[in-house]
C-alpha cells in the first residue's frame, strides 16, 4: 500500500497550486480519502475529506470556498485544488487512506505560501 503526493511548492500569495496523491496496493475506490497539513509549529489537522462512492465532502472552516477536493477512481487519485492561498496556509500536506487499524500517510508535500 502506497500514496505519493504531489504539486507543492513556493507560490505567492493568492497564488493556487494543485496538490496530487496517487495511489497503489489497494482498492482506492472503496475508501474516503482525506488531505491533512501540519503547519510549522502545529499539530497535524484534517484539510478536506471526501468518501467513496458517493462522494460526501467536508472542509475545515479555514479553507472553505477557496479549496477543492477532488478524486479520479479509474485513476487511482485523488488531488486538492488550492486557490487563493494564503501564509497561514504553509504546511506540509499529506494524504491519508483509512486502511487497517492505523491507516496509511503519503509522505508529504511542502507547500510555501511566501512574497
Amino acid at each position: 500500500v502506497q500514496l505519493v503526493e504531489s504539486g507543492g511548492g513556493l507560490v505567492q500569495p493568492g497564488g493556487s497550486l494543485r496538490l496530487s496523491c496517487a495511489a497503489s496496493g489497494f482498492t482506492f475506490s472503496s475508501y474516503a480519502m482525506s488531505w491533512h497539513r501540519q503547519r510549522p509549529g502545529k499539530e497535524r489537522e484534517l484539510v478536506a475529506a471526501m468518501t467513496s462512492p458517493d462522494g460526501v465532502i467536508n472542509y475545515v472552516n479555514s479553507v472553505k470556498g477557496r479549496f477543492t477536493i477532488s478524486r479520479d477512481n479509474a485513476k487511482n487519485t485523488v488531488y486538492l485544488q488550492m486557490n487563493s492561498l494564503k501564509p497561514e496556509d504553509t504546511a506540509v500536506y499529506y494524504c491519508y487512506a483509512p486502511i487497517s487499524r492505523l491507516g496509511v500517510w503519503g509522505q508529504g508535500t511542502q507547500v510555501t505560501v511566501s512574497s
